[in-house]
């Protein structure tokens, strides 16, 4: 059943088989001097991917939190789209990430001033020796739920296994490494990780959502849903309006409000989201004032869009605030799993007429730079750096999947002369797509064989998309290749994209000052045959999965590094995207009653971070 303890399950199998590899574990055990035995490592305030964390043990409050803010007020968001459920950890349905963000809460919070960190929440503490086999926390014995009923070891466990068997991939590929929990007792539990040299594993076993459990039916878990969980988190559920809208309520009877992680942060009173249908409705939405807080993601509307009254009188605020964390990859994707695409030449070549420059200028009022590595503007990008003697011995098994210039340093995106037109690179397009078995015939590109015509479609979910892959279409066009573009509305745009029915889209892989266990989930060569993962690309190349496992492995940020650049430099070189542009400041616009931290956190400005004046 799906909620027996997992060491139920791994002792009642395996017979003397398992028996005998039992006591062979026991053998070295035995042997080692008294005083090995007898090492505890000490529990610990916090945890972080690499070192130890900031800030000590004594800590009051996060460094961009204010403990003298007011508490009070309302403020209003606005997402695009719809729901038709709340639990947005499993796999059907469409759910806003609400009840992951203010119902729930994990074991332990990040601190979104440094790369990846973690201090008590649900748990007071963290007990862990140095190889990260193991890990134990101590629950706060004061954690109770919304409903009045304590929040036990009991809970943690059950979300655990809920999760693994039922939650998205993430979770299920993630937990699946957890070879035995233990419960100590009522408030203190413990997860083996055994072998698998996932140093990264026990901080995502302390920032998964607990549930409360009892008031769960395991057998509907998977299942959409729109009744409002119940969790120990400092909001709960107030008003839920499929289609329009979600009303989340500060609790006065939270039980964690005190603590250092959260003096100073959930500070309004209501926070209520607002759903609209498409993007101008939402803009429109934002200019009468319906919400409060939006971050811009079109550089027309930005540099054109904000002339409303509400910002001429100063009611509203317009603001670019320096983005501190790396540049993840925005680009047109090829579907390498279509045989269109599975020659490395052919998308070289796609790559060449896309003329970033002349879109910067023309269509993204010079707004942008051309994205390159998968972790831009970072110390983790490969970019224009020539590959360690560290990094050349980690990926020495694979370079035949490596090109000689990404690991010399000097690759960079094709750069045009900003015509629109470039002949330069519009040949050697055409010579790479020669080598790769196509050849113009009167004007039309064809494949030398079968006489079949280059054509393929473009997938968009909306207008802005919809705009860049027009004008690829038509530098495509100059050599004979056909790109139809297909606008879909959300819900069949999703379901596309979960069974990788397209052959290019539009994507944005974010990257974070501390990359993980996400990179399985979009690159690995398991993930491309999995419905639903992020691996839109299909990459299956066995040096990617390599790069990924000695990143999670690694014990030191100098050895991360070294991975993590590696890793960039086979993505770099599967020409795997045809590189957009990366956009170096966020691009805020709120109500001017609202405050930010300033600075703003490493990891930008999430709802939590501001405050308000009641009112």
């Amino acid at each position: 059943m799906l909620l027996r303890p997992l060491t139920a399950r791994l002792t009642r199998t395996g017979g003397l088989l398992r028996a005998g590899m039992l006591a062979a574990l026991l053998i070295p055990v035995l042997a080692l001097p008294a005083a090995a035995q007898d090492e505890t490592p000490a529990p610990s305030h916090g945890m972080s991917m690499h070192g130890e964390p900031e800030l000590p043990a004594d800590f009051t409050h996060f460094p961009y939190a204010d403990p003298e803010a007011p508490v009070g007020g309302r403020v209003a968001m606005a997402l695009q789209g719809t729901y038709d459920g709340l639990n947005p950890t499993i796999v059907l349905g469409v759910a806003p990430d609400l009840a992951q963000k203010f119902v729930w809460e994990s074991l332990m919070k990040r601190s979104l001033d440094e790369p990846f960190s973690l201090y008590g929440l649900v748990a007071r503490s963290v007990t862990m020796p140095e190889d990260r086999s193991w890990a134990q926390f101590a629950l706060d014995p004061r954690a109770t739920f919304s409903d009045g009923e304590p929040l036990t070891a009991e809970d943690v466990r059950v979300s655990f296994e809920l999760l693994r068997e039922k939650g998205k991939p993430y979770f299920r590929g993630n937990f699946a490494k957890v070879t035995e929990i233990e419960i100590v007792d009522d408030h203190t539990i413990r997860f083996d990780f055994g072998d698998s040299g996932d140093r990264e594993l026990p901080l995502l076993i302390a920032m998964m959502p607990i549930f409360a459990t009892h008031t769960i039916d395991p057998e509907t878990f998977d299942q959409t849903s729109l009744v409002p969980p119940i969790g120990s988190g400092p909001y709960e559920f107030a008003a839920v309006e499929p289609g329009e809208r979600v009303v989340m309520r500060r609790r006065a009877d939270y039980w964690g409000a005190d603590l250092p992680v959260n003096v100073g942060m959930n500070l309004p009173e209501e926070i209520r989201y607002e759903f609209f249908r498409d993007a101008n409705t939402m803009f429109e939405g934002f200019k009468t004032g319906i919400y409060d807080l939006r971050v811009e993601g079109d550089p027309t509307r930005w540099a054109t869009g904000y002339d409303f009254p509400a910002m001429t009188e100063g009611r509203i605020v317009k603001e670019e605030v320096p983005q501190r964390t790396p540049q993840g990859m925005n680009g047109f994707v090829f579907n390498t799993r279509k045989d269109l695409f599975a020659d490395r030449r052919v998308r070289q070549a796609l790559g060449h007429l896309f003329d970033f420059q002349w879109v910067n200028e023309n269509l993204l009022f010079g707004l942008f730079q051309r994205a390159g590595s998968y972790f831009d503007a970072s110390d983790l990008s490969a970019r224009g750096r020539p590959a360690s003697e560290a990094e050349r011995a980690l990926l020495a098994p694979y370079a035949d999947a490596l090109l000689p210039e990404v690991m010399d340093g000097t690759w960079q995106p094709p750069q045009s002369d900003g015509s629109g037109r470039d002949r330069t690179l519009m040949r050697e397009a055409v010579r790479l797509l020669g080598e790769a078995g196509w050849r113009l015939d009167g004007g039309v590109m064809r494949n030398a064989e079968t006489g079949a015509p280059f054509a393929f479609e473009f997938l968009a979910v909306n207008r802005q998309q919809e705009r860049l892959a027009l004008n690829f279409a038509d530098s495509l066009k100059r050599v004979g290749i056909d790109m139809s573009i297909r606008l879909v509305d959300d819900a069949q745009y999703w379901r596309r994209l979960a069974d990788f029915d397209y052959d290019m889209i539009q994507w944005t892989w974010p990257a974070s000052p501390s990359p993980g266990n996400e990179q399985v989930n979009r690159w690995t060569s398991a993930a491309a045959e999995r419905s639903g993962s992020l691996n839109f690309a299909g990459a299956r190349e066995p040096g990617i999965d390599a790069m990924i496992a000695a990143m999670l492995a690694a014990t030191d940020r100098g050895e991360f590094e070294t991975a993590v650049r590696a890793l960039d430099r086979l993505l770099i070189s599967g020409v795997y995207v045809v590189p957009l542009y990366i956009q170096s400041n966020l691009w805020v616009a709120y109500d001017s009653a609202l405050e930010r931290p300033d600075p703003a956190p490493l990891r930008g400005l999430p709802i939590e971070v501001w405050r308000r004046a009641g009112d």
